[in-house]
């Protein structure tokens, strides 16, 4: 699915996409771009995550990896089985490839990435059929709400002089 999702298919999936909303606000909060991940299983939440790239110096430090790495633990398994990724952003293609590998069998998003998308936009890493796992996709889940805190992030950023 793209994000051209009906509304009422959306629907049910807005209250975890808050939480993730949220992870993006601490994000925001730390001067780190908002991007916020929750992976639920079985109904509650089982991990989260948002970007700290800039607070670890670590290129790796992106909210899905962060997120992936505490539900792994969580379920003692590298197979993240039965478990929905839900996050702010289009993962790009580092993450995506980690969605993968952990099997995460679906993914949803609030927002497309026009330049680093790896599940629609640029590429589509997860339903890629020469890949032993294939995910399903969906974004526009409180896309607006998802968009503009990226947006505003930017907005402040450039108007400190940074990014």
């Amino acid at each position: 699915m793209t994000d051209l999702t009906p509304p009422e298919i959306l629907q049910p999936h807005n209250q975890w996409m808050r939480f993730a909303l949220a992870q993006a606000q601490i994000a925001y909060d730390q001067d780190e771009v908002p991007v916020g991940a929750v992976i639920v299983h079985e109904g509650r939440i089982i991990a989260e995550g948002y970007n700290q790239r800039e607070t670890l110096n670590d290129p790796t430090a992106h909210a899905e990896m962060i997120a992936i790495t505490q539900a792994a633990e969580s379920l003692g398994s590298w197979r993240l089985l039965d478990c929905v990724l839900y996050v702010t952003l289009e993962p790009c293609p580092m993450c995506a490839g980690a969605i993968v590998q952990a099997r995460i069998p679906t993914v949803i998003y609030g927002t497309t990435d026009p330049k680093a998308g790896a599940c629609h936009s640029m590429y589509q890493i997860t339903e890629d059929e020469r890949l032993n796992h294939r995910c399903t996709v969906m974004g526009g889940v409180l896309r607006e709400d998802c968009k503009s805190i990226l947006q505003q992030f930017f907005a402040d950023q450039r108007a400190k002089g940074k990014k």
